[in-house]
């Protein structure tokens, strides 16, 4: 895993968009962010059955995978959003690009590739793109059933209960739940 400051440039979204400003991991913390790096399958398990993650499955993001929908499919993703439910992603294959919005609502842009696992916060602001590969294998892990509703950044998004309580975690007012 490799963060830091994008540099807000025009250009296609997965270019690395580097600003050569580097992203601690504790202020990744500090925004809720964890990251491990597994390269055996028995630690995902385990973190899995540690943080009661109940259910997972595996997807793939490339144009042979997805054919004529691919590009639609990764603008969408890179459109800004929430979910109501941690963020689990942990790479089997290839590597991709999560952005998420920081204290100043800059984006800290973090570099997933093969055997890193991302868990984020429900309510933080975020992006995924692919990189230049186009190709991305991830394994999605769930507490239940799978909610992938994601929640464009707007009013709404902005007063809602996962977003508040995320923000309350920002100012040390509340402790991210597991």
């Amino acid at each position: 895993m490799k963060a830091y400051w994008f540099d807000n440039l025009p250009g296609d979204q997965r270019e690395p968009h580097d600003s050569g400003r580097e992203v601690s991991a504790e202020y990744l913390s500090k925004l809720g962010i964890l990251h491990f790096h597994y390269p055996n399958l028995d630690d995902v398990n385990a973190l899995a059955s540690e943080r009661d993650y109940k259910n997972r499955d595996e997807v793939t993001i490339s144009p042979q995978a997805m054919g004529d929908v691919y590009e639609e499919k990764v603008k969408n993703f890179f459109h800004e959003h929430l979910h109501e439910d941690e963020e689990i992603r942990y790479i089997l294959d290839g590597g991709g690009y999560f952005d998420v919005r920081s204290e100043g609502d800059d984006w800290v842009r973090i570099k997933l590739e093969k055997h890193d696992l991302m868990i984020m916060p429900a309510g933080i602001y975020h992006r995924f793109t692919t990189d230049t590969q186009n190709y991305t294998k991830a394994m999605r892990l769930f507490k239940e059933d799978p909610k992938w509703t994601p929640l464009n950044r707007g009013d709404a998004t902005d007063t809602n209960k996962y977003r508040q309580d995320y923000l309350k975690t920002l100012n040390g007012t509340a402790v991210t739940t597991q």
